[in-house]
């Protein structure tokens, strides 16, 4: 089970690799840098939070989780 912080902190290092991706993209399409910023702030927000609650999602379920022994020596 993770604790919030790790599942924050992840969705965080995640999305700094996304962002430059998306900025440059961006940069790429619009051949604005003020635009560019504005979407890749946008969508490492808004991908932050999806993470974020698809990793919360996936800790309360018990698929492909191996269950502890009832008993340890």
């Amino acid at each position: 089970m993770e604790t919030h912080a790790r599942s924050i902190f992840k969705a965080v290092t995640w999305r700094t690799g996304g962002t430059v991706v998306t900025c440059l993209v961006a940069l790429l399409l619009t051949g604005s840098l003020d635009m560019s910023a504005k979407i890749g702030i946008l969508d490492t927000v808004i991908k932050i939070a999806a993470f974020y609650v698809h990793e919360r999602l996936w800790n309360r379920s018990n698929f492909g989780k191996m269950k502890p022994p009832e008993y340890q020596i």
